[in-house]
């Protein structure tokens, strides 16, 4: 029987994301990666990028994470793997299997981003904090809202969004919160960039939130 337990939140992310992780999460068992830097070393993968996949595993190695709502539900456990010198866009490595077959993979970029690769690779949020905390935020919007709207393609970018500020703890590059009078507002547009299919835009508005709702963390 696979040795779970709940996970120990690592240090830096919002209350609220410390909570999700730590209620929500499970860590399971996880191969360490650092006897395979010799091997990797060979390759010619430059330590760097073996030290930067190693501080990544151990932060965030095991971690079992609720599904996102997107992306199909996000990687399964979040783990790294070998890296990989992807010319133009630097050096990535795995962040951790899907949980169903999908037309792309989730990786680490040369600075640290959380995204996917698809056709393209395409960074979601500047780090794989701002990926958690996005979760966090989507799993207390979720509870919070009193309604809760989904639209898709061309509708997404006809939102307006004069009067709301962007969420700055999910750190957004793609994929991007709002935060309104009463309202968030998650836009995705990872998988229409990743794959050049404007229809997989996808926003989710979370409506009726109070002051407390809109801002705890």
């Amino acid at each position: 029987m696979a040795d779970l337990r709940e996970p120990l939140a690592p240090e830096g992310l919002s209350r609220r994301a410390q909570s999700f992780v730590e209620v929500h999460g499970l860590r399971v068992p996880c191969q360490d990666i650092r006897p395979h830097r010799g091997i990797w070393l060979m390759q010619g993968i430059p330590a760097a990028e073996i030290d930067r996949a190693v501080a990544f595993h151990d932060r965030w190695g095991g971690i079992a994470l609720p599904p996102a709502p997107a992306y199909e539900g996000g990687p399964r456990f979040l783990y790294a793997d070998v890296p990989e010198d992807r010319a133009a866009d630097g050096w990535l490595f795995p962040a951790g299997d899907c949980r169903v077959s999908m037309a792309f993979g989730f990786m680490i970029g040369p600075g640290g981003e959380f995204g996917i690769d698809a056709d393209r690779w395409t960074p979601l949020h500047a780090s794989t904090d701002g990926w958690v905390e996005s979760l966090a935020l989507a799993d207390h919007a979720g509870y919070w809202a009193k309604s809760i709207t989904k639209i898709r393609g061309s509708a997404v970018d006809a939102l307006n969004l004069d009067g709301y500020e962007p969420v700055p703890e999910v750190q957004g590059l793609t994929d991007t919160w709002w935060r309104g009078k009463d309202s968030l507002i998650a836009i995705y547009r990872g998988a229409a960039v990743g794959l050049g299919a404007p229809q997989c835009r996808q926003a989710h508005i979370y409506g009726g939130l109070d002051d407390w709702s809109l801002r705890s963390s």
